[in-house]
């Protein structure tokens, strides 16, 4: 690897069963241009191998990678969680955020996220947004899409808030301590964590959005692919709204 700077941003990836779909060589490509960003693969009680494979990722890229093993299974909110807390704990920069392990979002826009942060002082967090537009290659299969749009509005009139989409796997935050407060209990939900994230920062608020408008940015995708083998399933809409019900009455109502 290429001599390493310091880290300014370290992005947390969820793996839980992933040796079949984790592209270890395209972080060690991106790595190899990228000196100032870092990840922490968070090892999610997998039965495969995947831990053997984040550790020879380890052992590849050096300093640039951190490895969590969790023993147990608790779910991607609680691998998103533990690692970020991790992440803010080691340190290392000023953001952190949270990628998923089958890069349906590519690593190359990582750096276009995290350089909006860094332009805009007043913004707290950035989240890559799968719209598809004229120009842009955003493949997602239909039925998923037209739920995902259901539930993108659901939440908007829950959280009050009019967010395109909360649950795209493409997210940095500027590490704050509001941000280490929101992270600090368990999430109710084991799936639409980003939700109840959002309303926790709602709530630190005391109910007023407005913080929340000023410090959101959702960055439109150039790139998004469907990737096959995605452990969310067309049933589990039908949790998430139930999850989403349960968010507002712990955080909102």
């Amino acid at each position: 690897m290429p001599a390493r700077t310091s880290i300014t941003c370290t992005i947390v990836v969820p793996c839980y069963n992933e040796a079949h779909r984790l592209p270890a060589e395209r972080f060690v490509e991106f790595l190899h241009r990228e000196y100032e960003i870092g990840f922490l693969f968070v090892n999610d009680g997998s039965t495969d191998n995947t831990l053997e494979i984040l550790e020879t990722l380890q052992r590849v890229c050096g300093p640039s990678v951190e490895v969590l093993h969790k023993p147990v299974n608790a779910g991607k909110s609680e691998a998103v969680r533990d690692g970020m807390l991790r992440a803010i704990e080691l340190g290392r920069g000023s953001f952190v955020g949270f990628w998923d392990a089958d890069l349906a979002t590519p690593l190359q826009a990582i750096p276009a996220l995290l350089q909006k942060l860094i332009d805009h002082p007043p913004l707290q967090m950035v989240f890559g947004a799968r719209i598809r537009l004229l120009g842009r290659q955003v493949n997602r299969r239909a039925v998923r899409h037209y739920l995902g749009r259901v539930f993108a509005t659901v939440v908007s009139i829950v959280l009050r808030l009019p967010i395109y989409d909360t649950q795209c796997g493409a997210k940095i935050f500027r590490i704050t301590p509001a941000l280490s407060k929101v992270l600090g209990q368990p999430f109710t939900s084991r799936w639409v964590f980003d939700v109840e994230l959002l309303a926790r920062f709602i709530a630190l608020d005391k109910g007023d959005v407005q913080p929340l408008h000023d410090s959101i940015y959702e960055f439109p995708l150039d790139n998004w692919e469907d990737v096959a083998g995605s452990k969310v399933k067309p049933g589990d809409f039908l949790l998430a709204f139930v999850d989403t019900f349960r968010i507002y009455r712990k955080y909102l109502r």
